[in-house]
């Protein structure tokens, strides 16, 4: 279940600018402020079921635009090759420059 949560959350920080406002309102509640489905439904004067479907939908939406784009994919690809970097770096002598560049490109994403 945290890794579902974790890559969801990921993924709304890579696409949420393509969802709709109540899409990102329903995610941020559930996802990130650990809302329970009846306190969104309460608060949007809505069904439970009613948000139950419209975060299933945009997990789906998500998903889709990542098997489309893969950000998320690249961005972890490129986070592990430069931690292999890193490591090589840090074994070379004089390497401290290389590692503050290698720090501040992963600072980036």
């Amino acid at each position: 279940m945290l890794e579902k949560t974790t890559r969801i959350n990921m993924l709304y920080d890579f696409y949420h600018l393509l969802l709709t406002d109540k899409q990102k309102t329903y995610m941020e509640l559930y996802y990130r402020e650990d809302y329970s489905l009846g306190e969104i439904a309460s608060d949007s004067n809505v069904s439970r079921q009613a948000v139950y479907d419209n975060i299933k939908r945009t997990e789906q939406l998500l998903n889709s635009y990542e098997e489309t784009l893969k950000l998320y994919e690249k961005f972890l690809r490129r986070q592990e090759l430069l931690s292999q970097l890193k490591e090589k770096v840090v074994k070379m002598e004089r390497s401290e420059e290389l590692i503050i560049l290698i720090d501040q490109i992963q600072k980036i994403d």
